[in-house]
């Protein structure tokens, strides 16, 4: 207890400087010198998967990119190649009609007669012709769209410009020549013809194939398919 007389004691100093005005929180890395970087993640933590690239340093084209350019190309080629297709199925059914009819106006009142062997061969030669007119046609087509269209454009197709792909040189800064893409369709389109299930090993050859992905008519060619835009 003071006396009435004692002088009243000092004020607070705390009380005043006013109210503290409220602080934000720290942020995530306050108090870190300058120049400080984080530590790596711990083994086994996430971490982003470096994009395979070719040797110009662009991103190459997966597996399911290429697949689903193939399918359009493909169907553009068969969209293509029924304008001829029909025309030659209607000769061909003309011929087995004009066929039959003279094998039957022929056996009239003789049903034990049996028929020519020139006639038959005749047949099956026509039916061959009509074969090696199909597959002449297909592999022009294919080779027109392959080569000398996507020489035109630049390496791509439709397919391929769709999906935002192109075929470039393995080597950087050399040009794509009709020879490379010539290369690339006889390995692709014609040994597929000749060799049973070459085109799916030709096709999934890319999902093993280190470090650029490439298919078989990829490395006869030397390129390499990747993505642009």
């Amino acid at each position: 207890m003071t006396s009435p007389s004692s002088p009243p004691p000092p004020a607070d100093p705390v009380h005043l400087r006013g109210p503290v005005p409220p602080q934000g929180p720290a942020g995530p890395w306050a108090g870190q010198p300058t120049g400080w970087v984080p530590p790596p993640p711990p083994p086994g933590a996430w971490s982003p998967v470096a994009v395979p690239l070719a040797p110009s340093g662009q991103p190459l084209a997966g597996f399911g990119e290429r697949l689903l350019a193939f399918i359009l190309d493909s169907v553009i080629v068969s969209a293509v190649s029924m304008i001829f297709t029909f025309p030659l199925m209607f000769l061909w059914l003309f011929a087995v009609m004009d066929w039959t009819a003279t094998q039957t106006n022929s056996s009239y009142g003789d049903p034990y007669r049996e028929p020519d062997p020139s006639e038959i061969l005749g047949m099956f030669g026509i039916m061959f012709a009509f074969i090696g007119a199909l597959f002449l046609i297909n592999l022009l087509l294919t080779y027109l769209y392959l080569v000398e269209y996507q020489l035109r454009k630049g390496g791509e197709t439709v397919g391929k410009r769709v999906l935002k792909l192109r075929v470039i040189k393995v080597q950087p800064g050399q040009a794509l020549t009709r020879g490379d893409l010539t290369k690339r369709w006889a390995v692709e389109r014609v040994a597929g013809l000749f060799v049973p299930f070459f085109s799916y090993l030709d096709g999934f050859w890319q999902l093993w194939d280190k470090p650029l992905q490439q298919c078989l008519h990829d490395k006869a060619a030397q390129t390499v398919v990747v993505k642009v835009g």
